[in-house]
């Protein structure tokens, strides 16, 4: 009895010591042995692994791709045009017993610090280097510009036991004094254009209406000189039929034109007219008339 109560409190020790020992490392993590401070070993391989309890530690960091935002920094192209840029990174820990020793304690937050110092150095030796104006760095293909980032970059990470996978742009401004002049002068540029396209236009509709005017007199004139040809047309058959009217039978058509005369004369129902008793222009009204032939 007395040997199993002393077996119970070893055996508890024990367990509790293999336990202690023993650690898990998952698949996107990397994990260090530390014995005060120094490094013992490295375990990248995941599954279990062990250290010696109470003497050794485990640190564990992330094996996965990370992300770095960097802060918003001024560059000056070769053009002088300043721009504010913003770029993110994508890193991860290639060589962890590097990192460890690069950044000690501090870990991913130190490490991320001196990463962004890197980066923002990078971003205003290539975007401020002679061969790149801010055109470049505005357009489509900065690919190239993100590629030498990335790569000089890298070179320097690599110090930290870092790798730099990727570096882009997030956003490319100007800086805000700037913004209110670069208005203005795309506000002049489209009032520009806008007064060069109204002028335009109105050029065109002169010509339109000049057109138009000119059409509008051309067939009036063809009008009236048609209406001038009837007209005289008219006139001559008409005199032609008096003529032959008048030859036919002169007395009716002296008759006819007295009455003719009579109606226009006597237009109303109030007409008076002064003339002398003996006038000719009442001969037929008065039974006198012509002579017939």
């Amino acid at each position: 009895m007395n040997k199993i109560s002393y077996l119970i409190p070893v055996l508890v020790i024990a367990v509790v010591a293999l336990l202690s020992s023993l650690f898990i490392v998952d698949e996107r993590e990397k994990a260090l042995v530390l014995q005060f401070g120094q490094i013992k070993s490295v375990k990248e391989e995941p599954g279990l692994a062990l250290k010696i309890p109470l003497i050794q530690e485990v640190v564990k960091y992330d094996a996965r791709i990370l992300s770095l935002d960097t802060n918003e920094i001024e560059v000056t192209p070769s053009d002088d045009r300043r721009l504010v840029v913003d770029a993110f990174a994508r890193y991860r820990i290639a060589d962890v017993v590097r990192f460890r020793q690069a950044v000690g304690v501090g870990g991913v937050r130190a490490a991320e610090d001196r990463l962004s110092s890197i980066l923002n150095a990078q971003i205003r030796e290539v975007l401020g280097s002679d061969q790149v104006t801010s055109d470049t760095i505005l357009s489509p293909d900065r690919r190239g510009l993100m590629n030498r980032i990335r790569d000089q970059s890298r070179e320097s990470a690599r110090a930290l036991g870092l790798e730099v996978v990727d570096v882009q742009l997030k956003q490319t401004n100007l800086p805000a004094q700037n913004l209110e002049a670069t208005f203005a002068r795309m506000r002049a540029e489209r009032e520009r254009e806008a007064a060069d396209e109204i002028a335009r236009g109105e050029e065109a509709a002169q010509r339109v209406r000049a057109q138009a005017d000119r059409t509008v007199v051309e067939l009036t004139s063809e009008a009236q000189k048609d209406a001038e040809i009837t007209r005289g047309e008219a006139d001559a058959a008409r005199n032609r039929v008096y003529a032959e009217a008048y030859g036919t039978d002169r007395s009716f058509f002296e008759f006819y034109r007295s009455l003719t005369a009579y109606e226009r004369a006597l237009q109303g129902s109030n007409s008076s007219m002064v003339i002398s008793p003996d006038s000719e222009f009442f001969n037929y009204l008065s039974g006198s008339g012509a002579e017939p032939q």
